[in-house]
């Protein structure tokens, strides 16, 4: 079993009106750079991101990213499906250079969607290892999410924690907290269950979580957490990102929920623990294909990954990268090691096999 230790890990919005015209339900972030779009200026010196990441650390890498280049990034925010939907509606009209989105399954399904072309930059293969990036290289991770069991440090002791399956056991009736199961990340951590174990093992497992579960699924990551130290329940599937989101809150008593919870990275004696990663990709129809190139080269390239490590909490994707302190503090550990491609692949049979269940 392979082990990999993650030692841890303006934006103007000016687009032409007429294309934007018919989208008014897509989120758009828009922030006047005062001029016009279409000049040439704008032409040689611009990047257009649509992005469902929306994470202050962005805009900073952005602002950074036009500093070191002069190369300004214009981005669109919106959800991932909406905007494969507008980057399929648009075709060669669109003035997206670049799609980022937070799930490898979404990437695989703009893959699939044939709105993407590769990545062609040893740059990039060189600062993101292989299993981090489609194998076509028509994406490429820009950070790492582990999907782990967060447990009350007042009621459950870590040795008492061991794989995902033994949360459907008799021992967490009652006791286990989960989002619903209208969640990508939870739809991606079953989905990865089928494409290991099977779709019979999978159901199983879906069926004992339910059973065990302490509410009917509600809330974010974050309000597992609180609802742990609130005693509803013991354990929560969570992303580790979201305690670092709490330990370094401007809410005080957000702060206190992340020092009453632990951190578990589970199936280390199995399969390893599930992660997940957000990811750019270079769309089909780049105008700007250079900028594009460049743009995801700083994004994956040391300094870049350490400041969304330090600023988000997510585990770089860059080995080379600094990573905090904090993330150093839960440790190395195993990784599932699947292509994460299949995670979209599997997406549908995943989320009819939580309907089968009964997750809600």
């Amino acid at each position: 079993m392979k082990f990999r230790k993650f030692v841890a890990p303006m934006v103007s919005i000016v687009m032409a009106a007429g294309l934007l015209a018919g989208c008014g339900a897509e989120k758009e972030a828009e922030e006047s750079t005062g001029g016009a779009a279409g000049t040439a200026a704008e032409t040689e010196k611009v990047v257009h991101v649509y992005s469902s990441r929306s994470y202050d650390v962005d805009k900073l890498l952005f602002e950074k990213f036009k500093e070191e280049t002069g190369i300004e990034v214009k981005v669109i925010d919106g959800k991932a499906e909406e905007l494969i939907e507008r980057l399929k509606r648009e075709g060669e009209n669109t003035q997206a250079d670049v799609f980022m989105t937070v799930d490898g399954g979404v990437l695989n399904t703009a893959k699939q969607a044939d709105i993407l072309q590769p990545i062609t930059s040893e740059t990039v293969n060189q600062q993101v290892p292989q299993e981090l990036r489609d194998p076509e290289n028509q994406w490429v991770g820009l950070s790492s999410r582990a999907r782990v069991i967060v447990y009350s440090k007042d009621r459950v002791k870590p040795e008492q924690l061991s794989t995902y399956e033994d949360l459907a056991g008799p021992d967490w009736k009652g006791k286990v907290l989960v989002r619903p199961s209208s969640n990508l990340y939870n739809q991606s951590l079953l989905a990865s269950f089928i494409e290991l174990n099977g779709a019979e093992q999978a159901e199983q497992w879906s069926q004992g979580l339910v059973a065990n579960m302490a509410r009917t699924p509600e809330g974010n990551d974050r309000d597992q957490a609180k609802a742990v130290v609130a005693g509803v329940g013991d354990v929560a599937i969570m992303n580790t990102y979201y305690i670092g989101l709490l330990l370094n809150s401007a809410d005080p008593e957000e702060v206190k929920v992340g020092n009453q919870v632990g951190v578990f990275f589970p199936n280390q004696e199995t399969t390893g623990t599930h992660i997940n990663v957000s990811g750019a990709a270079l769309t089909k129809h780049a105008k700007n294909k250079d900028y594009g190139v460049q743009l995801i080269e700083f994004l994956t390239g040391k300094e870049a990954q350490g400041m969304i490590s330090k600023e988000n909490y997510e585990f770089p994707v860059n080995p080379e990268a600094e990573v905090p302190e904090l993330l150093k503090s839960w440790g190395s550990f195993k990784t599932q090691v699947i292509e994460l491609g299949k995670l979209g692949e599997r997406n549908a049979e995943a989320v009819e096999i939580m309907n089968k269940t009964g997750w809600k």
